[in-house]
């Protein structure tokens, strides 16, 4: 027994002048999951009198946009439809699945629940055609009653803090596996099955599965209030955590995700800035002397403004530098200073031929001059440096291999054609020289 195209079996001869009787379903609601195929007898049909729970060879079976059909026979699933348009049932083929847009997953359920039966076989005492939503189930409303621990992470100020969120928002779902939701949730029921019916469960689970999603998130070195900016990510970590008790189980799949903003207690928010500051001012001496000149500031209108004379003022802010250890902004701007010039003469060394390391554009070991980092020109004009020209998409060209000695670093003036022996050093030309 199987489904083929309605055209296709006119064509071949299967229903010959009509069908027997008409299955379809009427638009699902948004709060239906599941129905129970109608048929539908016209007054032309020859089995007017015919059982709800058998289909007669030749029978019309409809499928809509966002829907998916199966049809059960003594509780077994033997057919699966997810494809719109018109099928004919026929008892003399083998079963078929037309997946649709559900993919390959729902053929290996398939083929591990199905039923198959032979050519010509009988067609039961009980067969049934359901209906399934396949559109997605919006505006579920959830939120965490209790709050949960989020790690924020900054690998770049080597900062982590673990603080405790609150979140809410709505989530949408979809029936990605019909046959296992069938199988597993709802059954042969003899009119419909609502998403009140496991609404409940699905929103403990979902809130359940939401710390070990944020702490996938933690990866991302996210701060709680980014989060809701990152739903895509957020979806499929979710869809990670629910694999097991959603997807493998009862066929069904996260589909969005929006959030409200994320809270945090004022006490982990203060903390958080407070480290982040500090670790900001560690690494820029710049922007702790400005730190220090400005706090030094308002200390000294502090000072003046104090009720015990300005000079009991000034004598405290004096015995507070001196328990920081007597720095000042001054010496902080110096260290800055020196910061950013041994930076500057780290990027500017080069490594000679001879093995030293100097900044200079000659080796104070041999004298070698500063290799030339000039890119070369391409014969479209344009000066490049790596091996393909940007501008024109041109290979850098071979050309003859270019000479320098390896020992003191001298380059003869043709650097393609250098003589047997470097007349610096004496040593004798090889690959070893090649650059």
């Amino acid at each position: 027994m199987g489904l083929i195209k309605a055209g296709i079996g006119a064509l071949g001869g299967v229903l010959a002048d009509q069908w027997k009787e008409f299955f379809y379903c009427d638009s699902l609601e948004n709060d239906v999951l599941m129905v129970k195929g109608q048929k539908r007898v016209g007054g032309r049909s020859s089995n007017t009198k015919g059982s709800d729970n058998i289909i007669s060879n030749g029978s019309g079976i409809a499928v809509a946009d966002g829907q998916c059909m199966i049809i059960v026979e003594q509780g077994k699933v033997v057919e699966v439809c997810a494809e719109p348009g018109e099928f004919t049932y026929d008892s003399s083929t083998e079963p078929s699945i037309f997946s649709g847009k559900l993919g390959d997953s729902i053929k290996e359920t398939f083929k591990l629940i199905g039923k198959r039966f032979t050519y010509g076989g009988d067609t039961g005492k009980d067969q049934r055609v359901y209906y399934f939503n396949t559109k997605e189930i919006l505006d579920n409303k959830f939120g965490t009653p209790n709050p949960f621990m989020f790690e924020v992470v900054n690998k770049r100020l080597g900062m982590s803090r673990t603080v405790q969120v609150r979140c809410n928002g709505i989530y949408s779902y979809r029936i990605s596996d019909p046959i296992l939701f069938y199988t597993k949730i709802a059954g042969n029921v003899s009119d419909e099955y609502r998403r009140d019916e496991i609404d409940m469960q699905l929103k403990t689970e979902f809130i359940s599965a939401l710390q070990p999603a944020f702490a996938r998130l933690t990866e991302l070195e996210l701060r709680p209030a980014q989060i809701p900016a990152h739903t895509t990510e957020l979806k499929d970590a979710m869809n990670a955590a629910l694999k097991v008790e959603w997807t493998d189980r009862r066929g069904i799949s996260v589909e969005s995700i929006a959030l409200n903003p994320i809270t945090l207690t004022e006490e982990d928010m203060k903390k958080i800035n407070q480290m982040e500051d500090a670790a900001t001012l560690g690494s820029n001496p710049f922007m702790m002397a400005g730190r220090m000149t400005d706090a030094q500031a308002n200390a000294m209108e502090a000072a003046a403004a104090n009720e015990g004379g300005a000079m009991t003022g000034f004598m405290g802010m004096g015995m507070a530098m001196n328990a920081n250890g007597g720095f000042n902004a001054q010496q902080m701007y110096q260290a800055g200073v020196q910061q950013t010039a041994q930076q500057q003469t780290a990027q500017n060394t080069w490594k000679c031929a001879c093995g030293a390391t100097v900044s200079g554009n000659f080796c104070t070991e041999c004298g070698a001059k500063k290799p030339s980092d000039e890119g070369w020109t391409c014969s479209c004009g344009a000066v490049n440096k790596g091996k393909f020209c940007p501008n024109c998409g041109a290979k850098k060209p071979e050309g003859a291999p270019l000479y320098q000695c390896d020992k003191c670093g001298w380059k003869p003036e043709d650097p393609k054609n250098p003589p047997k022996f470097c007349p610096e050093c004496g040593d004798r030309f090889d690959e070893n020289d090649v650059k």
